[in-house]
């Protein structure tokens, strides 16, 4: 699918409430969260959520990780609410506002970068610059695990994802791109044990270590 530059609309609303309405209906969307919380290592200490959204990967990976720290990073006004709410007085949760559609601000270092459905709203160019930001980011050892959307490799394929999942379009601020384009640049930045960990039509969980 061909991306579609200057297209975002996660900064309205609108969309975003559309998206909140609709995203637990995805079919297998909740395997691919658990097989994403089986790559976090249970001894992470601090975790970086890129495109937080409400927080539901934090609230996932909390549980198991009770002496992490988690930096949620989003920058739609509706989803910062949110997620500033459900972590109320939650001292083990950080909320930073930030489009990365921009370079990352500074943030230390993390022994985990997770992502969940949100960097396939960048150009194909801003994808690859972040990866190797997270890859910066991470300590050595450090584990990036992104569970993402990704391109069919046919206009038909695609057709029939959203027929599965039953969504009548695609959204206009998705930029698709293939998972074998993405995995290469993983390895290209410096990530060893780069692979797809679960995938389902164009849903994936892929992910990278940073050598220690």
């Amino acid at each position: 699918m061909a991306e579609a530059p200057g297209v975002n609309l996660w900064s309205t609303d609108e969309h975003a409430l559309d998206y909140l309405r609709r995203a637990d209906s995805i079919p297998h969307r909740g395997e691919g969260e658990a097989t994403l919380a089986e790559c976090v290592p249970a001894g992470a200490k601090r975790i970086l959520d890129l495109g937080t959204g409400p927080g539901k990967l934090i609230e996932l990976l909390q549980p198991d990780r009770p002496g992490a720290q988690f930096v949620g990073l989003d920058f739609s006004a509706l989803m910062l609410d949110i997620l500033r709410k459900r972590f109320a007085g939650d001292s083990s949760v950080t909320v930073v506002a930030h489009d990365f559609d921009k370079p990352l601000p500074p943030m230390g270092s993390f022994d985990t970068v997770v992502s969940s459905f949100a960097i396939h709203h960048l150009v194909h160019e801003r994808k690859r610059s972040l990866y190797a930001e997270i890859f910066a980011i991470l300590a050595p050892g450090g584990v990036f695990c992104n569970l993402e959307h990704v391109a069919s490799p046919s206009p038909g394929v695609h057709a029939q994802f959203l027929a599965a999942i039953g969504w009548p379009d695609e959204d206009p601020s998705n930029k698709l791109l293939d998972l074998e384009t993405q995995l290469r640049w993983l390895r290209e930045i410096g990530f060893q044990d780069v692979d797809c960990h679960w995938k389902w039509r164009e849903l994936a969980l892929f992910a990278g270590v940073k050598p220690a």
